[in-house]
């Protein structure tokens, strides 16, 4: 078939030839020999050809297409010391600035090369990832069809050229996992690079290269999160008064929901006003997102599990250290969510086991036990049977430090029994009702979980007293422990031994899946998440407010201890099996619990509760200042 070419850029006017395929590989090769014997000109234009980028008229279109087959069936002729400026004018085409038949052409050539000499492999799979990103100009496009439209030809191409030269050459896969994770954008980069960018490297370990990087690049992508979330500081989305902060409540003020287009659901949404604008969070916000779809993808195509493996081990290496994690943690919440028995189970049977484990740092074990009172806590999709088991557990172990330990209060010295103590009263503020609704459990948990609470280490006066005090009240309208005055809330975060046993990185505030803040991951979130407003205390929503001159918190604390001294039992309950317990029944009585969200028209943000019916604003301290 005859092509009539164009003039080279130094071709006199009258220069115009037509030529068969076969004589363009050869004109090709001549070039390309003409440099050995010092004379560049053919060669020239050749390399001139490779310049033509933006703008070509159907001619010029046809001729790069056509010179870069030939390329192509000429690779063996090409010397990457003779032929250095061609192949760097080769390595720097995007397929971005072309259509799909130039694309196609582009991306023939690179395979050939990668596969023809050891030498050009990685400048090949470093070409192919640099076309992971468009060029800046064309950032603004993806917005549009046609945009997207490119996008879908370029990204294809360049995926199914990964997969032509890892056929050929078995070690690619390995050379690319190392040009891939130092060719991350930073954290500074545009958005849409940044994105684009995570979502082939989550094509890439989805895929058959997957089998071999995939876990890398997955571990990858987790520690990306991570250094966005830390770089969102406090003082980047707190206000300047704390006391109408979004921290306050769990819910939004009346005024963010009239604003709002979103259709009113019968409850306060999570307020973000104070996110907006911020380029970190919403970069992270979309990321989140892709990371979400992509487990989605993981769960339809049977694979889950094995990816959720790589999260168990990511989670253990970077996210349970970083403390301050506010957001990239909700992957694991995500991953639990789209498979509770299997993923929701092995997340909570892995935090309870480095919780137990003596051989673990005290912070590893005291971030460990926080993250499995959040997650048990908020999480909908866990099944009470689960829950409970995982409550057992640390009931056990907390009654079996206190019969090895036998002195007073020492915030310091125990660090580890507080947190859990803590950790078992958090999650009961959010699970008591189906447990009194259960009264054979009342002897396998709430039974021991008393000679805990009673034993003379304390913990009911050095865990935080917000949680303490929330704890109490529902116990008392439970009639599950016997006390004498009435208790008073008071809004008291912390105090000074609650401080001593959360130690300088203040473990004793860190709740890590309060309600998340970020517009589009809550989205996702929100329909498997635990809202306060959903729980229904044991206490009646009428509070009887003459009741709440009767005493303090500290009185309170104290009676629980006094009354209670001679009416405990020296054994614990059987287990769920031997004493008969149904859990199917158990499971049931979760069920039943009201998800109705209470009456907020007393309630002012910012303000003060006007009635008892929530939980303590400041149940939620990871969230609050005073956890830094």
């Amino acid at each position: 078939m005859g092509l009539e070419l164009p003039k080279y850029p130094e071709m006199e006017e009258d220069q115009v030839f037509n030529f068969t395929d076969s004589e363009i590989v050869s004109h090709v090769k001549q070039a390309l020999a003409s440099v050995l014997s010092g004379d560049n000109n053919s060669y020239n234009q050749l390399v001139g050809v490779m310049h033509h980028s933006k703008h070509l008229a159907p001619d010029e279109v046809a001729l790069l297409e056509t010179t870069l087959k030939a390329l192509a069936g000429a690779v063996s002729s090409i010397d990457i010391t003779y032929h250095d400026s061609l192949l760097s004018a080769i390595f720097c085409m995007s397929m971005w600035n072309y259509g799909p038949h130039v694309a196609d052409a582009l991306a023939e050539l690179i395979v050939s090369l990668a596969i023809s000499n050891g030498k050009y492999l990685d400048l090949c799979l470093g070409m192919l990832v640099s076309n992971f990103t468009p060029p800046p100009y064309f950032l603004d496009k993806l917005k549009m069809p046609h945009g997207l439209e490119r996008k879908g030809q370029v990204l294809s191409r360049v995926h199914a050229a990964f997969k032509k030269i890892a056929d050929y050459v078995p070690l690619a896969p390995l050379r690319l996992l190392t040009i891939v994770l130092q060719g991350m954008p930073t954290i500074y980069h545009k958005d849409r690079a940044i994105v684009i960018y995570v979502e082939n490297m989550l094509k890439l370990e989805s895929g058959e290269i997957g089998e071999l990087v995939g876990s890398t690049i997955l571990m990858a992508v987790v520690d990306r999160l991570i250094e966005l979330d830390v770089e969102i500081g406090w003082d980047a989305i707190l206000q300047d008064d704390f006391s109408k902060g979004i921290f306050e409540m769990e819910l939004e003020d009346v005024d963010d929901i009239e604003e709002s287009a979103e259709p009113d659901v019968g409850e306060f949404r999570l307020s973000r006003k104070s996110l907006a604008g911020n380029s970190i969070a919403e970069l992270l916000d979309n990321l989140l997102v892709l990371t979400f779809e992509h487990l989605e993808s993981c769960e339809r195509e049977g694979r889950l599990a094995k990816v959720f493996e790589t999260l168990l081990q990511s989670f253990q290496v970077t996210v349970l250290s970083a403390y301050k994690s506010k957001f990239a943690q909700f992957v694991m919440f995500y991953a639990c969510a789209l498979d509770p028995e299997n993923c929701g189970m092995r997340f909570a049977t892995m935090l309870a086991d480095l919780f137990v484990q003596d051989s673990q740092p005290q912070p590893t074990r005291m971030s460990a036990v926080s993250y499995l009172a959040s997650y048990l806590s908020r999480a909908k999709f866990l099944a009470a049977s689960s829950i409970s088991s995982m409550l057992k557990r640390l009931v056990d172990w907390c009654l079996e430090y206190c019969e090895a330990h036998d002195g007073d209060i020492n915030p310091n010295a125990h660090r580890v029994f507080y947190s859990g103590c803590q950790a078992i009263m958090y999650v009961l503020c959010f699970r008591m009702k189906v447990f009194v609704d259960v009264p054979r459990l009342k002897s396998e948990l709430l039974i021991p979980l008393e000679q805990v609470l009673k034993h003379k280490l304390n913990p009911l006066k050095v865990c935080l007293p917000s949680v303490v005090e929330e704890f109490l009240r529902q116990a008392k309208a439970a009639s599950l422990f016997t006390v004498c005055k009435t208790f008073i809330f008071d809004g008291l975060l912390e105090s000074e031994l609650s401080r001593a046993f959360g130690g300088l990185e203040r473990l004793d505030t860190f709740f890590p899946f309060d309600p998340c803040l970020l517009k589009k991951c809550d989205s996702f979130i929100r329909p498997m998440f635990v809202f306060w407003s959903m729980v229904k205390p044991t206490y009646d929503d009428a509070f009887d407010d003459d009741d709440d001159d009767d005493g303090s918190s500290d009185d309170l604390v104290q009676d629980f201890v006094n009354e209670n001294e001679d009416i405990m039992n020296d054994e614990f309950g059987k287990s769920f099996d031997e004493q008969g317990v149904d859990m199917d029944d158990f499971d049931y009585a979760l069920k039943k619990m009201s998800i109705t969200p209470k009456a907020t028209s007393n309630y002012k943000f910012g303000g003060r509760f006007q009635e008892p019916a929530r939980m303590p604003s400041r149940i939620r301290p990871s969230t609050s200042p005073e956890s830094l």
